[in-house]
């Protein structure tokens, strides 16, 4: 019932491309049967090359054909050679990047003797098409869903009521956070030539919290719907923008996707057990590699190649940072240390969505160079921005701080969870708050989620 409620629910979009997961699916399971009958690791790599070439053939075709064909257009056309690669129209298979890595991990581990390939095909075909995470993750690992699809599910009071408090928060972020703010960032990233100054950073701040609750929302709607079920999905964010280093930032943002890279691309480079030089790489390249992950477009692979080296140069700049914090005293106040951290972490990881919401290269060094001129406007930030209401900033203002608020709770442990309290009245008076704010300050009007596009 789940696998036929998994592909009608994929099929809602566009029937035909369940045909590409269908194919995903038979591969792996082939492949990785296939594997588990072979010692030779000649003979199982082949069946491993299967499955990459399958699954990364597909996403290649879909969502990078055109993006590389563009661009060997271009370069053709600068040395007036006369040969047009060919491009194609087609809607990008919504969540494709999403579950072409998770079934990649199934048949990497099974390859790598970390798992036992799974005998029972309709169990394996429901580990990649799964409703709650089809489409924008957590991206799981085999082991830790397939063995739940092994036990038999009962109805739990509790993991019912856990659930819809999970899905009561992502709404909260979705509707009322992420969706208030999408108009004011949109107004902005689509004129970019038209606003400078404050009006930049107002739209480079509230992109970095419209982004946050629009994919926290749906992960935690994802994670609730399967808590519903009984099913336990992997953590996918942890309040990122109380992070104090970048480093730091990617252990809380997008948990599942940067654990997989670590996995799969930067520890098979060597990770940090090599020279020093070849660590630097091996950072670089796998968040140079992320940034494509996200999308087939230059904006992308800048602002993966941005976060590399901002990596790579906080670890070489660290003995130089340790001792200027011992000379200023800055080592003796990690309080204000620590607050100062998470200021510039928010101020590196804004810098770098720059990049990642604008519609081009061009549009982006647009807004940094407006960044730093004053604004046009003698209106006041308020009602400087076409077509967007003085009131609609200050409820997305209030919207992100009640959202930081109830997670200062979270990252400080000195008061409970108040959705989670164990005080019963606490409890269902937040529920009745976050319902009764959903219902008046949501934007219900068509919008997907952010993520679908990759």
């Amino acid at each position: 019932m789940l696998l036929a409620a998994s592909y009608y629910f994929y099929m809602c979009w566009k029937v035909e491309y369940i045909l590409l997961i269908i194919l995903s699916t038979v591969v792996d399971y082939i492949a990785s049967r296939r594997m588990a009958t072979l010692e030779d690791n000649g003979q199982r790599k082949r069946w491993l090359y299967l499955s990459l070439f399958t699954n990364l053939g597909i996403l290649f075709g879909f969502k990078y054909f055109n993006f590389v064909g563009d661009n060997i257009n271009a370069l053709f056309d600068r040395f007036n050679v006369f040969y047009d690669v060919p491009a194609f129209e087609y809607l990008l298979p919504v969540g494709i990047s999403f579950y072409t890595f998770q079934t990649l991990s199934y048949t990497i581990d099974v390859y790598q003797r970390k798992i036992e390939p799974e005998k029972h095909f309709g169990l394996f075909a429901l580990y990649v098409s799964f409703f709650p995470q089809l489409v924008a993750g957590p991206i799981e690992r085999p082991s830790r869903l397939l063995p739940q699809f092994h036990k038999e599910q009962v109805f739990s009071y509790e993991n019912v009521t856990k659930g819809l408090r999970l899905m009561l928060w992502g709404f909260f972020l979705k509707l009322v956070v992420a969706d208030r703010l999408a108009p004011i960032v949109d107004a902005i990233y689509n004129n970019p030539e038209q606003y400078a100054g404050l009006e930049v950073a107002l739209g480079t701040v509230f992109f970095c919290f419209q982004i946050f609750g629009d994919f926290a929302g749906y992960s935690s709607i994802a994670i609730g719907a399967a808590k519903v079920m009984g099913y336990d999905l992997m953590e996918n964010f942890r309040r990122p923008y109380f992070a104090a280093s970048i480093r730091e930032f990617w252990q809380r943002w997008h948990i599942s996707l940067s654990t997989w890279f670590r996995d799969y691309v930067y520890i098979p480079l060597g990770g940090n057990r090599v020279v020093k030089w070849r660590w630097y790489y091996n950072l670089f390249i796998t968040f140079l590699v992320s940034g494509i992950w996200h999308g087939a477009n230059w904006t992308f692979v800048v602002w993966g190649a941005l976060h590399g080296f901002y990596l790579v140069f906080a670890i070489w700049m660290k003995p130089y940072f340790d001792k200027l914090d011992a000379s200023t005293g800055m080592d003796k106040r990690p309080g204000v240390m620590h607050l100062w951290r998470v200021f510039t972490t928010f101020i590196l990881a804004a810098f770098a969505w720059i990049f990642f919401r604008a519609n081009s290269l061009s549009d982006a060094f647009t807004l940094i160079g407006n960044l730093f001129r004053p604004s046009a406007s003698d209106s006041g930030l308020l009602s400087s921005i076409n077509g967007v209401e003085p009131m609609e900033i200050i409820l997305g203002f209030s919207a992100i701080a009640l959202m930081e608020m109830i997670h200062f709770f979270d990252e400080t442990k000195r008061f409970e969870s108040p959705l989670f309290h164990t005080n019963t009245g606490i409890r269902w008076g937040t529920m009745v708050f976050l319902i009764t704010v959903i219902l008046t300050f949501g934007v219900f009007t068509s919008s997907e989620f952010i993520y679908f596009q990759f």
